[in-house]
Order: structure tokens, then C-alpha cells, then sequence
């Protein structure tokens, strides 16, 4: 596969997680959804962020962006830290070179529980929730529900542990995860990421309480997750212990 992209096997290193490889300055991964891989290849491939590292596609030799079921992109560097501002603004920078890019061309399956989660955050499909998976939390939130007057566009809702940084290069983007909302609801889904799970205190989400729309931005994150929770079926009681405290924190801005 190595000789497909251009690349010695030889040079060939697992990565973490176990299902990507470098070679070289490249990095192989096994596509599960090829029209998914198709798209996110365009999509790579049309980002310019002058601030930001992308992780470009690598076609093959024969031009294709797919070979067998893997696809490579160009190695970015670097791994994920608690710099939790950062990922904010690396949100607000990407989602301002995403305004025009065009959203997945088919529809999420019946499985898709982040596709799922998120139209149940913005009251866009009824679902009762185990309220012992975060569904009692979600019944008490979403009351304050208010029309959210923005535009929507194509967004990355995935960008908490997933911007990598290395040193002081630009952060960098490897992958995404859209859903088609508000500029900064990227921001606020990673803000609410952080409160739960990355030890961020709640002045990280009074900082960027001067976007549009940002408590009721901050609602819809914190109603997308305990969703995504209840509807997991992995879900973990710790887990939703720091969703708990996110959504006590955004509770208090509405």
C-alpha cells in the first residue's frame, strides 16, 4: 500500500490509536465510508487558513485519493494539550475558511449518533433519553431553548483532543467531523469539551462570552453532548460526572 502513495514500507510506524500508519512524511488510514473519505479529502483539500497546519490529501501514483480501502494525507505534527483558549480560537479561524465549503453529499444513517445527538440538541427530532445517561439533565436544560439568529454553514463539532499542537507551529487539523451550524458553535461544543473533561474552569467560557449568540451557543453543546452520552452506548458514569459540571456552568450564563 506504502508503494500506492509513493512511499518506502520500509518506513512504516503504527501510530497511536492502532489504525493509522506514517511512512515517511505521509500517513496511511483504512476507510470504512468511502463516500465520506471522498469527501473529506475535497474538503482538506480546499482549506486555506494561513494560521492553521492542514493535513492535505495524498493522491497515488495513478491520481487516485483512494487505493484499497486507504487513503493518505500529508504528517502533521504534534499531539493534543490542554491549552483549551487555543482550540477555541483555532474553532473561530477554521470555521471562518468554512463558510463556503459544501457539507456531505448524503445523508447521516440511522447509526450516526453524533448526527443524531446533534438534531436532538436543536430540537429538530424528538428522542426520549435514559435520564440516568444524561437525560434528566438534558429535560431540565432544554427549556431555555431560544431561536439561535445565525447562519448556518459547514462545521467541525470534534475539535476538542483533536487539534494537535507542536511547539509554537500553528495548531493543526487532521481530520473532521462536520454538521452544518452557526460559525461558532465549533467554539462552544470545544468550550463545553473542556469544562467536562479537560479540567477548564468556567472562565473559559465567560471569555468568549463576546461571540454572537454565545449562551445559547454554549446550550446547544452542552444539550448536544448529553445526548451524544445517553445515546452511546459506551458511555461512562465519569463521563457524564464532567458533563454534569459543564452544563451546572452554562446553566448559570443563561
Amino acid at each position: 500500500m506504502c508503494a500506492a502513495f509513493g512511499v518506502a514500507a520500509a518506513t512504516a510506524e503504527p501510530l497511536p490509536g492502532g489504525r493509522a500508519w506514517r511512512c515517511g512524511g505521509i500517513v496511511l488510514q483504512p476507510v470504512t465510508d468511502r463516500a465520506h473519505a471522498v469527501w473529506l479529502a475535497r474538503t482538506l483539500a480546499a482549506l486555506d487558513v494561513p494560521d492553521l497546519r492542514v493535513a492535505r490529501p495524498v493522491r497515488a501514483t495513478d491520481g487516485r485519493s483512494l487505493i484499497g480501502g486507504w487513503r493518505a494525507n500529508h504528517y502533521v505534527s504534534g499531539t493534543p494539550e490542554p491549552r483549551p483558549d487555543d482550540v477555541v480560537l483555532t474553532a473561530l479561524k477554521l470555521h471562518q475558511a468554512t463558510a463556503g465549503l459544501p457539507p456531505p453529499d448524503r445523508r447521516p444513517g440511522p447509526a450516526d449518533i453524533t448526527a443524531a445527538a446533534d438534531r436532538i440538541a436543536w430540537d429538530e427530532r424528538d428522542h426520549q433519553l435514559d435520564e440516568t445517561k444524561g437525560g434528566r439533565w438534558f429535560e431540565i436544560l432544554a427549556p431555555a431553548r431560544k431561536p439561535v439568529r445565525l447562519p448556518d454553514q459547514l462545521v467541525h463539532c470534534e475539535l476538542f483532543g483533536n487539534v494537535l499542537f507542536d511547539g509554537d507551529a500553528p495548531p493543526g487539523i487532521v481530520d473532521f467531523v462536520p454538521c452544518l451550524r452557526p460559525a461558532e458553535y465549533g467554539a462552544a461544543v470545544a468550550a463545553v469539551d473542556a469544562v467536562a473533561w479537560g479540567d477548564a474552569g468556567a472562565e473559559l467560557l465567560r471569555r468568549w462570552s463576546h461571540l454572537p449568540e454565545w449562551p445559547q451557543l454554549l446550550l446547544r453543546a452542552v444539550l448536544f453532548r448529553l445526548a451524544f452520552h445517553a445515546l452511546h452506548p459506551r458511555s461512562t458514569a465519569a463521563a457524564l460526572d464532567g458533563l454534569r459540571a459543564a452544563a451546572s456552568e452554562v446553566s448559570e450564563l443563561l
